[in-house]
C-alpha cells in the first residue's frame, strides 16, 4: 500500500452559513474517487455557527468561558490548576470540552460541532452531489493522551469509512492468534492529515490518498456512511482512566468514610453457597498498614483457618450461622474498656475495614463478646466475587 497526504490550500476564512462542500470543492478540483478527506472540526463549527462571543476584559471574560464550559460538560474527569478534563455530551474526554479560541477572533470561542458524525455525513453527501465522487470524510480535532506529552489529532466524526480495522481472530506470521488488536483507522487518518495541515498554516483540510477504505458491499447495518466514531468511544464503566488522580483519591476517601457496617455494596450476605476465601497476606498487609496509627494496645488477630468457630465463641446465635458466608474471621480487641478506649477502637476498626476494602475484601461486624480477657469484636471477611 502506498499513501499520499496532500494539503488543501486556498479555502480562506470560513463564516457561519458557509457551504463547506462548495469551499472544499472549489479549492481542490483535483480530488479523486476514493480519497479520504480530513477536515478540522474548527471550520465545521464555524460553518455551523458554533461560536460564542467573549467580553473583552476579565472578570466577565472568565465568567463567560466558565459558563460555556459548564454547558458543554457532562462530567469533570480531572482538574489541575485552571485546566479541566471533562466528558462532553458526545462522550469525548477532552481538555476544556474541546472549546478553543485559536484561529478565531480574540473575542470569540469555538465550540465542537453538535454532532460531528452528522456533519461528516452531510459534507460527504454535499461533495458527492457537487463533484460526483465517492469520498470518505473524517472530522478531526486535537487531543492530549494519558501518559504521554504532546498532542495529536483524532477523529470526532466520520462518514463512509469504518472507524476500526479489526484484526481479532487473525494470525500473525508466527501463528499467534490476535485477540485484542483493533486499529483506530479514523484516528490514524486524522493524525496523518495533521502532518500537512499544521496548527498555524491555515490549512484546515487534508486528503489521504491510497487507503482502501471502502466497506464491504453490504455496508453493514449502519449503511454506506458507516457507524461514525461511536465504536471508538469507550463506555465509562470500561475506562481505566475514568477519574484523574485527585478525583480518584477523593472518591476513595468518600467511599471509606461511608463504608457500611455490613460490608461494601454487593458483599455477600450470610448463607451464600460458595464464598471465596480471603488471602491471609492481604489481611496481614492491611493490619500492618494501620498498625502505626491505631491506639497502643489495639489488636487484630487472624483466626486460624481450622479454628474459625472458636474465633467466634460467644457470639449471639444469629451472629455466625453454620453456613456463614464469611470464611475468615478477625478477633479485634480494643486497648481497654473505658469509654475513650472504645471510642478510639471504633475509629481503629473502621481504619482496618477501609484498608481491607481498598484490596477488595468485604467485611462485616458479626458481633461483640465481653470475655474474661476483654471485649472482642468478630470481623467477618470475604473476598470479592
Amino acid at each position: 500500500m502506498r499513501l499520499e497526504v496532500l494539503p488543501v490550500t486556498g479555502i480562506g476564512e470560513v463564516l457561519p452559513g458557509d457551504d463547506l462542500a462548495a469551499l472544499i470543492g472549489d479549492a481542490a478540483p483535483w480530488l479523486r474517487d476514493g480519497d479520504v478527506l480530513v477536515v478540522t472540526s474548527k471550520i465545521v463549527s464555524k460553518a455551523e455557527g458554533r461560536l460564542v462571543d467573549l467580553p473583552a476584559d476579565d472578570p466577565d471574560r472568565s465568567r463567560v468561558r466558565d459558563e460555556v464550559l459548564a454547558a458543554e460538560t457532562v462530567e469533570v474527569v480531572a482538574r489541575r490548576g485552571a485546566t479541566r478534563i471533562v466528558r462532553t455530551r458526545h462522550g469525548f474526554v477532552m481538555a476544556a470540552a474541546g472549546i478553543d479560541n485559536s484561529n478565531v477572533a480574540p473575542t470569540r470561542l469555538v465550540l465542537l460541532p453538535v454532532d460531528p458524525d452528522r456533519s461528516a455525513r452531510q459534507l460527504r453527501a454535499g461533495l458527492h452531489a457537487r463533484l460526483g465522487l465517492d469520498l470518505a470524510v473524517v472530522v478531526s480535532d486535537t487531543m492530549g493522551r494519558p501518559w504521554r506529552n504532546g498532542l495529536t489529532d483524532v477523529a470526532l466524526g466520520a462518514a463512509g469509512i469504518d472507524p476500526v480495522r479489526d484484526y481479532r481472530g487473525q494470525f500473525d506470521r508466527y501463528g499467534n492468534e490476535l485477540r485484542l488488536t483493533q486499529m483506530a483507522v479514523v484516528d490514524e487518518m486524522a493524525a496523518a492529515g495533521d502532518l500537512v495541515k499544521g496548527k498555524s498554516e491555515q490549512v484546515p483540510v487534508a486528503v489521504v490518498r491510497g487507503y482502501p477504505w471502502r466497506p464491504e458491499p453490504s455496508a453493514g447495518p449502519a449503511g454506506p456512511d458507516g457507524p461514525g466514531v461511536h465504536p471508538l468511544i469507550r463506555e465509562p464503566g470500561q475506562d481505566l482512566f475514568t477519574l484523574g488522580t485527585a478525583e480518584a483519591r477523593r472518591a476513595g476517601l468518600l467511599a471509606a468514610a461511608t463504608l457500611p457496617p455490613a460490608g461494601p455494596a454487593g458483599a455477600p450476605a450470610t448463607g451464600v453457597d460458595d464464598p471465596r476465601p480471603v488471602d491471609g497476606e492481604t489481611v496481614a498487609r492491611a493490619v500492618r498498614l494501620v498498625s502505626e496509627v491505631v491506639a497502643p494496645g489495639t489488636r487484630f488477630e487472624l483466626a486460624d483457618a481450622d479454628d474459625q468457630r472458636t474465633a467466634a465463641d460467644g457470639l449471639p446465635a444469629d451472629g455466625l450461622p453454620a453456613d456463614a458466608a464469611y470464611p475468615v474471621l478477625l478477633r479485634c480487641r480494643p486497648p481497654g474498656d473505658t469509654p475513650p478506649d472504645l471510642v478510639r477502637f471504633g475509629a481503629d476498626l473502621h481504619r482496618l475495614r477501609a484498608a481491607l476494602a481498598a484490596d477488595g475484601v468485604a467485611s462485616a461486624e458479626l458481633g461483640t463478646v465481653a470475655g474474661p480477657d476483654g471485649t472482642v469484636v468478630a470481623l467477618g471477611l470475604v473476598a470479592p466475587p
